[in-house]
C-alpha cells in the first residue's frame, strides 16, 4: 500500500509539473556607454524572462577594478537601477540570472562603460622650427578619455581649420597633423581639438607654432612614411574599415595603394584626402589579406605594408529544443556555431558549469546524460565563445515518471471500418518510462499490431489494449464494426442538353444497414448550395439524385455526386454540356426613310434559342455587287435590344436591297428576309473621272483620256462629261460636253495645233443635277510627227554565221523628236517573209540582229521613229553571214586520269566545204551535282585537266570553235574518280550506238572498274604485311 501511495503522489507531482516550465528570454539587458556629464542620473539594466511560476532575477557583476565578481538584486523585477553612478566603481559586466523551481539560466554578458574627455593640461607648447621644404609632424598629445574621437586642428584662430590635401593629413588614430612638405604659408598656430562622438564634448590643446629657420632651403629628399597602419589588423565581418598612409618628402610624395595578391580593389573601397586613407565598407571574409601603401616622389619610394585579418563573433548553426524524456532514458543534445576564431563550447546547468564525470559526458558542443534521473531535470545552456564574443542557447530537460495512463486517448467506443480495408487501433498511452503492451480480443489475447490488414467480418468484436510499466498498469477497450463495401450502382452521365430544359443526374447506392450515408455534389469544383433555386436533391436513404431545372448555359461543367459514409468517401463524375442555338431570323425589314446617302432600317426580333441576342448586323446588295456586303451603321454597334438603325456611306441613284442577322453566344443565325427594292435619291456627281492622260494621235489632232465614271457612283440620271483643255501658257480654258456615260476619249482635231504642243487637261462630270468635281489639271502633248532627217555612217559586218552587228551615227540635229532606230532587214526581195525589224532606244547606235541563216546575204536598212511612225530609210547595204560551224561534234574522245590529271583526246573534226573551218575547241566542264561550269580552249584535239581530289564525278563536253561559232557538243564524257590510282580508257563509239547505248556502255565500264579498284587494294594490304 506505501509503493501505490507512493506512485500516485509520483504521478500526481509529473502530471502537475507538465504545466510548469522554465525560464526563456524575452528580453536580454544590453550594453550601456553613459556620458561621464549624465553621471548624476541613473543607469538601468533590463532583462525578462517568461515562465512558469514567474521567474525571480539576480545579476551578477563582474567590475572592472574590484577583482571578482559579486551579486546584485534588481530593483524591480529583471531591472536593475544603478544610481549615484560612480565612474570608477559601476565600470563592468553585468549578467542576469532568470530562475524559478524548475531551473535557472544565464543572460549575455552587457557592459557598462562611461564615456569622457579629459581637459588638456594646461601648459605653453614650444614653437617647432623646420626649413622651408622640410616636413613635420605636430603632435596633438590626447588627454584621457573614453569613447570614440574625431580629430580636427585650428590654424591661428577658430573657425579656420586645416585643410587636408596631398601635403596636409590630420591621422584620426593619432591625432597628430603631418605635413609632407613645409612652404611659407604654413608657419602660423596650430591647435589640436578632439571630440568624444558620445559625449559630444570638444577640448582644445594649447597653441603649438611653427616657424621657418633662417638657415636655407631644406633639399629634395626621398619620401618617409609617417603613418602607417599595424603589421597585423583584425576586423569584424560587415564593419568598415580604415586604413591610414601619409609621408613626408620633397617634392610631395604620391600615395598609392595596392593588394599584394594583385587582385584589383572591388567597387566598394573608397580613396579619401588625396589617397591617404583607404576605406573598406562592409568587410568580408574575401578583403583579407595584405595591403600595401606605396610613398612615392622622384627622388625614391617608401613602401608600407599590413595585413587584413577577418574575425567573427560566434552565431549558433545547430541549437537544442525543449526535450521531455523518461526516467533512465538517455539525453543527448549537441549544438554548433560559427565564428572566427572557432569557437570553444561549455555548458550549464541552472547557470552552474557542467564538466564530465560519472554519467555526465562534456564533449565539445555535446552535452550527454546516461541514465537519467528526476534530478538531471532542469534548464540547460549551451555556450560558444571565442575573444570577440560569446552566446549562449538555453533547452529545458523535462524528467518524467508515472503509470501509463489514457486519458485523452482511449479507444473509440465502436470503430466502423470497411471489409477488405486495414484498420489502425491506436494504443498511445502516456507512459514514463515507455509502457509494454497487450491486446485481447474478447478474453483471449492476440498477437498484432496497432494495424489489422484486409478486415473481415470475422475480426469484428472487442479489444483491449492494456499497457504496463514499472509504475503500474492500464487499460482501454473498444469495439470494431466491420461492414459490406458501399457501391455506387447508378452514376450520372455525360450528356448534351439545350437550354430550357430540365434533367435528373442519378447517384443510386448499396450499403451496409448500419452505415450513416450522405450526398452532397459539386459544380466546378464548388458545393451546390441548397437554396439555388436551380437545383434540388431528390431521392431516399439510398438516392442522392440532382434534379437541375431550366438549364441555361452557365450550368455546363462537371458534376461529381459525393457519397460519404462513416467508413468510406466515394464519388462519380458526369460531364454537362449545354447547348444553345443561333438566333433565328429577325423578321420583316422595313425602310423607312431615304435620302441619297442614307436608309433607315426597322425591324421585328427573332427566337434568341436560349443565349441572348448580343448585336445584329446589316448587309446589302445592288446590281453592282457581288452577293451581300456588310454595311456602316449609326450607330456602329447594334446591341441585342435595338431594332432600328441608320445605314450610311450609300452611293446615291442606286437601288438597294437591305437584310438583317442576328448574333448571340453560339453564333450568327440566318438572315431575314430581304427588304423591298429602295432606289436612293439623286445627288450631284462627287466623283471625278481617274487616270486622265492621253497624247498621239494623228497630225493635227489633241487625243485626251479618262477612266469612265462606274455606274453606281453616277449618282443620277443624264450622267455625262465635260472635257476642258487648254494650249500651254493660255489663260482660257475650252469646254466640250459629251453625253456618253461610257466614254472614255476624246480627240480635238484643229490644223493650228502644231506638233507635240503641251496642253494643260481636265475632265469633269455632270448630271441631271449639276455639275460634278473635275479631276486633277495634267499636262499632255499634241501628236507629233515622223522624224525627216536619216541617221548617217550606216555600216555592218558579220558576226557569226547567225549574227550581223550593224551600226550607224546619231542624228545630229532633227525639229521632230526621235525616241529611237528601226534596223530592218530581209534576205532579198522576193523573200518578203524574211522581211524583220528591231528597235533600239536613241541613245544607242548599234545592234545585233541574230537568228539568221548562215552563209546568206541579207540587206538592212535604219530609220529613225517616234509615236507619229518611222522617217525616210537610208538605201540598204548587203552583208554576208558566215560560214555555219561544222555540224560534226567531235568523236572517239578518250580519257585518262591519274591521280587528279586527266589528259582527254579525241578525233580532229574536219569542216566541210560549206562550213567554217575550225580554228580550235573549246571544253566546259562542271561536277556532276552542280551547275557551275568551267571552260577552257584548246587549238588541239587533246587537252590538259587538273580536277579536285574529292570523289565527285565531273561531266565533260567538248564543241568545235570557228568563224560561224561553236559547233555541236559531243556527247557527255563522265569522268569517275574511283581512287588514287587507276587509269581508265573508255573509247565512246559513236556509229551505231544510240545514245541509251553509250550511257549503258559506260555504266558497265564503271561497274568493272569498281571491281577491279577492290581487288587492288586487297593486293596492297597483303604487300604491305
Amino acid at each position: 500500500s506505501k509503493l501505490l501511495h507512493g506512485i500516485t503522489i509520483l504521478q500526481s507531482y509529473c502530471l502537475d509539473s507538465a504545466s510548469f516550465h522554465g525560464p526563456s528570454w524575452r528580453m536580454e539587458p544590453g550594453d550601456l556607454f553613459i556620458p561621464v556629464d549624465s553621471i548624476e542620473e541613473e543607469a538601468t539594466l533590463t532583462c525578462d524572462a517568461k515562465g512558469n511560476p514567474p521567474p525571480q532575477y539576480r545579476y551578477d557583476v563582474y567590475r572592472e577594478f574590484a577583482g571578482s565578481g559579486n551579486s546584485l538584486a534588481p530593483s524591480v523585477r529583471g531591472n536593475l537601477i544603478i544610481s549615484s553612478l560612480d565612474r570608477a566603481q559601476d565600470v563592468g559586466l553585468y549578467q542576469c540570472m532568470a530562475f524559478n523551481t524548475v531551473g535557472a539560466i544565464l543572460s549575455r554578458r552587457a557592459s557598462l562603460q562611461f564615456a569622457y574627455l579629459d581637459h588638456f593640461k594646461v601648459h605653453t607648447r614650444s614653437a617647432v622650427s623646420v626649413r622651408e621644404g622640410q616636413g613635420v609632424v605636430l603632435l596633438c598629445g590626447t588627454p584621457t578619455s573614453s569613447g570614440d574621437l574625431t580629430y580636427a586642428w585650428v590654424f591661428n584662430e577658430y573657425p579656420y581649420f586645416v585643410q587636408q590635401d596631398n601635403r596636409r593629413f590630420v591621422s584620426q588614430q593619432t591625432g597628430n597633423l603631418y605635413i609632407s612638405k613645409v612652404e611659407s604659408s604654413d608657419v602660423g598656430n596650430y591647435t589640436c581639438v578632439v571630440m568624444n562622438s558620445v559625449t559630444k564634448g570638444k577640448v582644445q590643446s594649447s597653441p603649438t607654432s611653427l616657424i621657418l629657420r633662417t638657415d636655407g632651403v631644406m633639399g629634395e629628399y626621398e619620401p618617409k612614411i609617417e603613418v602607417n597602419f599595424p603589421d597585423n589588423v583584425s576586423a569584424a565581418k560587415g564593419s568598415t574599415v580604415t586604413l591610414e598612409c601619409f609621408a613626408l618628402g620633397n617634392p610631395v610624395p604620391e600615395i598609392t595603394w595596392k593588394r599584394a595578391n594583385g587582385v584589383p580593389f572591388p567597387s566598394k573601397v573608397k580613396m579619401k584626402y588625396s589617397n591617404a586613407v583607404l576605406e573598406i565598407p562592409s568587410f568580408q571574409q574575401d578583403d583579407t589579406g595584405g595591403y600595401e601603401c606605396v610613398a612615392e616622389n622622384k627622388m625614391g619610394k617608401n613602401v608600407a605594408t599590413g595585413k587584413l585579418a577577418f574575425y567573427a563573433k560566434p552565431q549558433w548553426i545547430q541549437t537544442m529544443k525543449d526535450t521531455v524524456l523518461a526516467i533512465e532514458e538517455r539525453l543527448y543534445w549537441e549544438c554548433r556555431a560559427n565564428g572566427k576564431p572557432k569557437p570553444s563550447y561549455s555548458w550549464l546547468k541552472n547557470g552552474q558549469p557542467l564538466v564530465s564525470e560519472d554519467k555526465i559526458h562534456v564533449e565539445e558542443g555535446v552535452l550527454s546524460v546516461s541514465v537519467l534521473t528526476l534530478a538531471d531535470a532542469g534548464m540547460y545552456q549551451c555556450v560558444a565563445e571565442n575573444r570577440h564574443g560569446v552566446i549562449y542557447f538555453a533547452a529545458e530537460l523535462m524528467v518524467l515518471a508515472s503509470p501509463p495512463d489514457f486519458t485523452g486517448n482511449v479507444l473509440r467506443a465502436l470503430l466502423k471500418a470497411k471489409a477488405g480495408t486495414t484498420v489502425t487501433l491506436e494504443c498511445k498511452p502516456q507512459a514514463y518510462p515507455m509502457a509494454s503492451i497487450l491486446w485481447k480480443k474478447g478474453n483471449l489475447p492476440i498477437h498484432t499490431s496497432d494495424r489489422l490488414a484486409n478486415v473481415s467480418k470475422s475480426d469484428a468484436g472487442s479489444y483491449t489494449c492494456f499497457a504496463r510499466n514499472r509504475f503500474g498498469m492500464s487499460s482501454t477497450t473498444g469495439r470494431l464494426l466491420v461492414t459490406d463495401p458501399t457501391r455506387i450502382t447508378q452514376g450520372p452521365s455525360d450528356m448534351e442538353i439545350i437550354v430550357g430544359e430540365s434533367i435528373v443526374l442519378p447517384c443510386q447506392v448499396s450499403s451496409d444497414p448500419v452505415l450513416d450515408i450522405s450526398f452532397s455534389w459539386a459544380f466546378n469544383g464548388q458545393l451546390i448550395a441548397k437554396d439555388d433555386g436551380h437545383f434540388e436533391l431528390v431521392g431516399g436513404r439510398t438516392a442522392g439524385d440532382l434534379m437541375i431545372r431550366n438549364i441555361q448555359l452557365y450550368h455546363a461543367g462537371k458534376y461529381i455526386c459525393v457519397v460519404d459514409t462513416d467508413v468510406e468517401s466515394l464519388s462519380a463524375v458526369a460531364v454537362l454540356i449545354v447547348k444553345a442555338r443561333p438566333p433565328s431570323p429577325p423578321a420583316v425589314v422595313t425602310v423607312e426613310e431615304v435620302t441619297d446617302s442614307t436608309a433607315q432600317l426597322a425591324w421585328s426580333p427573332g427566337r434568341d434559342n436560349g443565349s441572348p441576342i448580343s448585336h445584329y448586323l446589316i448587309q446589302t446588295r445592288t446590281p453592282f455587287t457581288v452577293g451581300w456586303q456588310r454595311v456602316n451603321t449609326v450607330p456602329e454597334v447594334i446591341d441585342g435590344n435595338t431594332l432600328t438603325a441608320t445605314v450610311v456611306d450609300l452611293n446615291a441613284w442606286v437601288e438597294y436591297e437591305f437584310r438583317v442577322l442576328a448574333r448571340n453566344g453560339v453564333g450568327v443565325g440566318e438572315p431575314s428576309p430581304v427588304s423591298v427594292k429602295t432606289r436612293t435619291e439623286d445627288s450631284v456627281p462627287d466623283a471625278a473621272p481617274g487616270n486622265v492622260g492621253g497624247g498621239g494621235g494623228s497630225r493635227s489632232e489633241l487625243v485626251i483620256t479618262w477612266e469612265p465614271v462606274p455606274e453606281e457612283l453616277q449618282n443620277g440620271e443624264s450622267f455625262g462629261y465635260i472635257i476642258a483643255f487648254r494650249a500651254f501658257g493660255d489663260a482660257s480654258w475650252t469646254h466640250v460636253a459629251t453625253s456618253a456615260p461610257g466614254a472614255a476619249r476624246y480627240v480635238y482635231k484643229n490644223d493650228s495645233i502644231s506638233p507635240f504642243s503641251p496642253f494643260h487637261v481636265k475632265v469633269g462630270t455632270y448630271n441631271s443635277k449639276g455639275q460634278g468635281p473635275f479631276s486633277p489639271v495634267v499636262t499632255i502633248y499634241s501628236a507629233e510627227i515622223e522624224p525627216s532627217g536619216m541617221p548617217a555612217g550606216v555600216w555592218a559586218r558579220s558576226v557569226s554565221a547567225s549574227e550581223i552587228e550593224v551600226n550607224w551615227q546619231a542624228l545630229s540635229f532633227t525639229p521632230e523628236r526621235v525616241l529611237g532606230y528601226e534596223v530592218v532587214y530581209w534576205e532579198d526581195d522576193t523573200k518578203p517573209e524574211t522581211m524583220g525589224k528591231m528597235r533600239v532606244p536613241w541613245n544607242q547606235t548599234s545592234a545585233t540582229v541574230s537568228g539568221l541563216a548562215g552563209h546568206t546575204q541579207y540587206f538592212l536598212t535604219v530609220s529613225a521613229f517616234n509615236t507619229a511612225g518611222t522617217g525616210p530609210f537610208l538605201p540598204a547595204i548587203n552583208v554576208t553571214t558566215k560560214k555555219p560551224p561544222p555540224a560534226q561534234p567531235p568523236l572517239n574522245v578518250e580519257w585518262t586520269l591519274i591521280g587528279s590529271h586527266l589528259s582527254l583526246y579525241w578525233e580532229p573534226v574536219v569542216a566541210m566545204e560549206s562550213e567554217s573551218e575550225v580554228m580550235g575547241y573549246q571544253l566546259s566542264y562542271r561536277r556532276q551535282r552542280h551547275k557551275e561550269v568551267n571552260t577552257l580552249t584548246t587549238s588541239n584535239s587533246s587537252a590538259e585537266l587538273s580536277l579536285p581530289e574529292d570523289d565527285e564525278d565531273y561531266i565533260i563536253h567538248i564543241r568545235t570553235m570557228s568563224e560561224g561559232g561553236l559547233g555541236p557538243a559531243s556527247d557527255p564524257i563522265r569522268v569517275h574518280q574511283l581512287s588514287e590510282f587507276i587509269i581508265c580508257t573508255i573509247n565512246i563509239l559513236q556509229i551505231g550506238l544510240t545514245k541509251a547505248a553509250k550511257w549503258k556502255l559506260e555504266e558497265l565500264f564503271v561497274k568493272s572498274v569498281k571491281i577491279a579498284t577492290k581487288e587492288h587494294k586487297k593486293r596492297d594490304k597483303g604487300l604491305k604485311k
